[in-house]
């Protein structure tokens, strides 16, 4: 199975050299690591033969992740502890072994985690397997802090892990940088478009609803206006919003113009598609208010919109998987819908219109997650492999679930464990091999604030066109003027 590239690998290197030049002035978590560590951004110095001690008996490796038992993803650290190192020590036992394998535990906010990693790998220290957000994969392949799994092990044994088969291509952009896999991904999840099968049968809409164009989307809106007390649609605009305006809101629309927010070096400015998801959120709060606009500025407005849609008050929205097993849960969410599971309706985002998305697709969505990565300074390569595709394994995985139904990143594990959920199962076999995963680069948190900036401005009455025009500008000042920006 070949990854998508991003081109050839002279053009690859001359963007990796590009963004090198250009994080080395930038500010942000990376940098300030490289400062504490008195490093130069060089990332991991130690020899990179894929074979140094391949033939050890005595071997010690390390996991590192944001886990402790009893604290943050204590579920994470108990499986490690209780599942992943007895398990792997036993069978490297059996095959004349003897192997340690050490779990450091953290349990601190997300920033402080990715510092003391940055800093652990910078220096050529840190966990054999590091554990690592999704979003930040680009930015430590830059600094060069990790490097490509085939560099590190060597193509032939990456290539052969049968666990790839059970990856959707879509699913391996997440641990992925500009065409190379550097890690393997763990969890994930999806973006729909959830709607009130009870408001959409008051409004003469069919309760089995898959819009196949936005005018389809906006069209349901309009008909669900009639009813009394109800808001028709929301879709997430603005900075009190924070990052779901990015995910669940411009972001799936920009897919699905065909084209990312970042794509071969540079991010997308006031293009065609810019303006058009703009202008869709400018017929949803505009003079229809077919969205409530004041929503989208409150602290908690999301959460109410949460609330809304469990006490039948909002029609159509675009959320992830989280909003169904955690929100709507009717057994544990803190927004619980007593008749989730035959109340709400779920479809596919469709593109603009019919084969207008990224790779010409019908439908789109956006993905978030988490992998884990080689160390590439780790004594023992293949060893550290052995135990990063173990812990990818179908039995290892299926342990770390248990009976609470999550997506991960394998088909084989997704089809024996989410048959009991619809919507989890839909998103698994339906959404994932058509979703888009966020640029993992540093500059990603500033052209999010962007983005989010513009949706307030149409919000607040500006037309897409001058939005758009604002949110380049902006764009220049973040990544380093128009040469790095597409239209």
């Amino acid at each position: 199975m070949v990854l998508a590239s991003a081109g050839t690998s002279t053009t690859k290197g001359k963007l990796h050299m590009m963004r090198k030049k250009y994080l080395a002035g930038a500010s942000g978590t990376l940098a300030v690591a490289v400062a504490l560590s008195g490093c130069t951004a060089q990332g991991n110095t130690t020899a990179t033969d894929s074979m140094r001690n391949a033939d050890a008996k005595q071997v010690t490796l390390t996991i590192t992740s944001n886990a402790v038992s009893g604290g943050k993803n204590t579920v994470e650290a108990d499986w490690i502890t209780d599942y992943v190192i007895p398990t792997f020590e036993a069978a490297q036992k059996a095959k004349g072994v003897d192997t340690t394998v050490k779990f450091n535990p953290n349990g601190v906010d997300d920033e402080q985690y990715k510092t003391k990693i940055s800093l652990d790998l910078s220096t050529g220290g840190g966990g054999d397997i590091v554990s690592l957000d999704g979003i930040w994969f680009g930015e430590f392949a830059d600094a060069d802090y990790i490097e490509p799994l085939d560099d590190v092990v060597g193509k032939d044994v990456v290539a052969a892990w049968d666990g790839w088969d059970q990856i959707k291509p879509a699913v391996q952009q997440l641990t992925s940088y500009e065409g190379d896999r550097y890690g393997i991904p763990d969890g994930t999840d999806g973006r729909i478009l959830y709607f009130n099968k009870t408001l959409f049968a008051k409004a003469g809409l069919p309760t089995t609803w898959q819009p196949t164009n936005w005018d389809e989307i906006l069209g349901a809106a309009r008909k669900l206006a009639a009813l009394d007390g109800v808001t028709p649609l929301q879709i997430n605009a603005g900075t009190a919003m924070g990052e779901a305006t990015a995910m669940q809101g411009l972001e799936p629309l920009l897919v699905g113009t065909g084209e990312p927010v970042w794509k071969d070096g540079k991010w997308q400015g006031a293009s065609d598609g810019m303006t058009s998801a703009l202008d869709f959120y400018s017929a949803v709060y505009g003079s229809e208010k077919l969205g409530d606009p004041l929503l989208q500025q409150e602290a908690k407005g999301r959460d109410k919109t949460f609330e809304m849609f469990a006490n039948n008050k909002l029609g159509i929205m675009i959320e992830s998987d989280y909003l169904w097993r955690s929100v709507i849960n009717p057994d544990i969410g803190t927004a619980p819908m007593a008749d989730r599971d035959t109340a709400v309706g779920y479809a596919l985002i469709p593109a603009q219109k019919p084969g207008a998305g990224v790779n010409g697709q019908d439908y789109v969505s956006m993905s978030g997650g988490s992998g884990r990565v080689l160390n590439p300074g780790t004594k023992y390569p293949q060893q550290a492999f052995e135990l990063l595709s173990f812990m990818a394994s179908a039995d290892a995985l299926k342990e770390k679930l248990g009976s609470t139904p999550q997506i991960s990143a394998r088909d084989d594990v997704n089809a024996e464990l989410l048959t009991s959920d619809p919507l989890l199962a839909f998103v698994a076999a339906k959404v994932l091999p058509v979703t888009s995963y966020r640029p993992s680069l540093s500059e990603y948190t500033q052209v999010s604030s962007a983005m989010q900036d513009a949706t307030a401005a149409i919000v607040g009455g500006t037309s897409a066109a001058d939005a758009a025009k604002a949110y380049e500008e902006t764009l220049e000042g973040i990544v380093g003027g128009s040469g790095n920006i597409f239209n």
